[in-house]
C-alpha cells in the first residue's frame, strides 16, 4: 500500500475520475432518450449493470455474514425501491424534459433536504454555516433555471429532478440507519439488485415503458448506434464510476469522498455541453459555481472540529485482503 502522505492524492484522484464517470450518465441517457428510447431503459441498463459489478466485491465482504442481509432486509428494500429505483427513474425522466446540468443540479439538491431533515426530524438545528450554504444554493438554483429569465422551464422536468432530489435524500438517510448492520458496499449491491427487480416487475406489468428507441442516436454531434450510449451507460457511468468510487472511499472516508465527489456537477455540465451541444449560459455557469459553493459550505460545516458528526452517507468501504 502506498504511504500514508500519499494516499489522500491518490485517493483524491479516484474520486475524481469517479465524479467525471458518473456524470457521463446524464449525457448517455439523454442520447437514448432524445432517439425515442424511455427513461425506464436507461435506468435498468444503469442499474442492472451497477448490481453485477458490486456482486462480487459484496460477496467476499459478507463471506460468513450473510445473516447481516436478513437482518437489514426492511432497510435494503426501501433503499432499492426509493434511493435507487424511483430516484435515479426520476432523475431520468427529468433529463428528458431538461437539461442534463439542470436535472442534476436539482437532484443533488437532496443534501439540503438532508439538512432539513435532521432538523425538523432530530431536532439538529443547522448553524449559520449550513445556512448560508443553503442560501448561497438556492440562489443558484434560481440562475440555472432562469427563475428570472425569460427561458421556459418545463415545470413537469422540475418536478422530476425534485423527485430525484427526494430519493438522494433518502439514500443518505437510510444509509445513515444501516451502516452499523450491514457493511454499506453490501448495502449498495442490496439495493441496486432491489432496485433492478422492481424496474422489471414494472415493465412485465406494463407500469413502464421499455423502449430503446431507434437503431442510430444522437450523439457527440454524429449519429452511432444505441448500443454507444447504453455501453457507455454499462461500463463508464456504471463500472468505472462504481469501482473508482468505492477505490476513493476506502482512501479518503465516505465524508470526503462525497465532497469531492460534487465536482460530478461541473463535469455534467461539461459533458452535456461536448457531447449533447447543451452550451451553458454565462448565468447558468454562474449559477453553478453558486450550488457546488452553497453543497460545499454546508459540508464543511458538518465537518468541522469539535461537532458530533452527522451521519447521511455510508461509512468508509474497506474490502477484505
Amino acid at each position: 500500500m502506498p504511504s500514508m502522505s500519499r494516499a489522500p492524492g491518490a485517493g483524491a484522484g479516484l474520486a475524481i475520475v469517479s465524479a467525471a464517470t458518473f456524470s457521463t450518465s446524464g449525457s448517455f441517457g439523454s442520447s437514448l432518450i432524445q432517439a425515442g428510447g424511455s427513461p425506464a431503459a436507461a435506468v435498468t441498463f444503469r442499474v442492472a449493470l451497477a448490481a453485477v459489478v458490486l456482486a462480487v466485491p459484496s460477496a467476499v465482504q459478507l463471506r460468513g455474514r450473510w445473516h447481516l442481509v436478513g437482518r437489514s432486509l426492511p432497510s435494503v428494500l426501501a433503499f432499492g425501491l426509493v434511493a435507487v429505483a424511483a430516484c435515479q427513474l426520476c432523475y431520468f425522466n427529468a433529463v428528458a424534459h431538461l437539461p442534463v446540468s439542470v436535472a442534476l443540479l436539482l437532484e443533488y439538491s437532496g443534501i439540503l433536504l438532508v439538512v432539513l431533515w435532521l432538523w425538523v426530524g432530530r431536532g439538529q438545528r443547522p448553524r449559520r454555516l449550513t445556512l448560508a450554504g443553503g442560501l448561497v444554493t438556492l440562489v443558484g438554483l434560481a440562475l440555472v433555471l432562469h427563475l428570472t429569465g425569460e427561458r421556459h422551464v418545463a415545470l413537469v422536468g422540475v418536478l422530476w429532478g425534485l423527485g430525484a432530489a427526494t430519493g438522494l435524500a433518502c439514500y443518505f438517510v437510510l444509509c445513515a440507519r444501516t451502516h452499523e448492520v450491514l457493511p454499506p458496499l453490501a448495502m449498495a449491491w442490496g439495493g441496486m439488485v432491489v432496485g433492478t427487480v422492481a424496474l422489471c416487475v414494472l415493465d412485465a406489468l406494463g407500469l413502464l415503458r421499455f423502449h430503446v428507441g431507434s437503431a442510430s442516436v444522437p450523439f457527440a454531434g454524429h449519429h452511432v448506434s444505441w448500443l454507444v450510449p447504453v455501453l457507455g451507460l454499462s461500463l463508464i457511468a456504471g463500472a468505472v464510476a462504481y469501482a473508482t468510487g468505492v477505490g476513493a472511499t476506502r482512501w479518503l472516508g465516505a465524508k470526503l469522498a462525497s465532497f469531492v465527489g460534487l465536482t460530478e456537477v461541473l463535469f455534467a455540465t461539461l459533458f452535456a455541453w461536448l457531447l449533447l451541444s447543451e452550451r451553458p449560459t454565462l448565468l447558468q455557469a454562474l449559477g453553478g459555481l453558486f450550488v457546488v459553493s452553497g453543497i460545499a459550505l454546508v459540508r464543511v460545516d458538518e465537518l468541522r472540529p469539535g461537532d458530533a458528526p452527522v451521519h447521511t452517507e455510508p461509512e468508509p468501504v474497506y474490502l477484505p485482503g
